[in-house]
């Protein structure tokens, strides 16, 4: 009952900060006139809502629960509580594609070659991750971490030796998107982020008793009938495939898969059915107040939606290491 109380509370949340998101803006918009948009309405005023502000609060709340979702898994997968999506050189990759087409090729294949390049990135480094723990014969956690932390500095190199050697007027353009934001936000490109949304939901729903078991150690959950290898390394790729569909779009937006699991872990409990459809919610909640706060903090200049959330993650870990003293 009380689950049920919290997601109840959390979907209004949501949904109220998705009409806030699409009101508040460098030109702040009455509520009236949004609703009245959404309802089907016609003028300058709804091209703005349906066309630009809907898709881009819409994107915000499928990163950030979808972010919250995989940060969940990856802390149970890895039995690292300081775990995130961008822990395993997913990020880099991404980025580095990103950049690679900012300053290098151009658009080749038009409005789709940024998104195709950081998504081919994500699954670049996420490939030679899965490869370094398989040559090296052990598939723990530990070798996880430490197999993503050496590909994320590789491709973060990459990246640096590409905006020095490249195009340097599209520096600023490179600095947007490593930092994350959701300026390209478009109708025809929220299919990528809902399909990685759709993909680690489906996984989690799928394998939550097998990650409960982990909870209580690997020998536990192996006598229970959990084949640990297999779901750790079938955790990352379902993870890998999520994070690089929502950084292919959004651009690398730090420490919501952090924060977001610590939060719905102390209201909704350990088990995974519980809290993990909490965490998506807190985190499509935050990714949305954060969107806000970057438009309006220097409005009219958009702040990168990344800055904004590395800040908090920054107070929330502080916090968090304060607590645990």
């Amino acid at each position: 009952m009380r689950l049920a109380l919290m997601l109840g509370v959390g979907l209004v949340g949501v949904l109220a900060l998705l009409l806030a998101a699409i009101a508040i803006g460098a030109t702040p918009l009455p509520l009236g006139a949004v609703i009245d948009a959404l309802r089907g309405g016609e003028g300058p005023l709804a091209r703005i809502v349906v066309d630009l502000r809907l898709p881009r609060a819409l994107l915000a709340l499928l990163v950030g629960a979808g972010l919250g979702t995989v940060g969940c898994l990856l802390q149970t997968a890895t039995r690292n509580d300081l775990a995130d999506p961008f822990l395993f050189g997913l990020s880099s990759g991404a980025a580095a594609g990103a950049v690679f087409v900012i300053t290098v090729t151009g658009d080749l294949l038009g409005v789709w070659t940024l998104p195709a390049a950081a998504f081919a990135g994500g699954m670049a480094a996420s490939a030679i991750v899965l490869m370094l723990i398989s040559r090296l014969g052990d598939r723990g956690p530990a070798r996880l971490v430490l197999a993503g932390l050496a590909v994320s500095f590789l491709f973060m190199a990459l990246t640096n030796y590409l905006v020095f050697a490249g195009d340097q007027r599209a520096a600023h353009s490179v600095l947007f998107w490593t930092l994350g934001g959701l300026g390209l936000a478009r109708w025809d490109l929220l299919p990528v982020a809902a399909a990685g949304l759709a993909a680690i939901l489906l996984f989690a729903a799928v394998f939550h008793r097998s990650f409960d078991a982990l909870l209580a150690g690997e020998d536990t959950a192996q006598t229970l009938g959990v084949d640990v290898v297999a779901l750790r390394r079938n955790t990352f790729l379902v993870c890998a495939f999520a994070t690089a569909a929502f950084v292919s779009i959004s651009g690398v937006i730090g420490f919501v898969g952090l924060m977001v699991p610590h939060v719905a872990r102390a209201l909704a409990g350990p088990l995974h059915g519980r809290f993990v459809p909490l965490a998506a919610l807190i985190g499509a909640g935050l990714l949305l107040v954060s969107d806000i706060a970057s438009r309006t903090a220097l409005a009219p200049q958009e702040l990168p939606i990344g800055i904004v959330t590395t800040s908090v993650g920054a107070l929330f870990v502080l916090t968090l290491l304060r607590r645990d003293g």
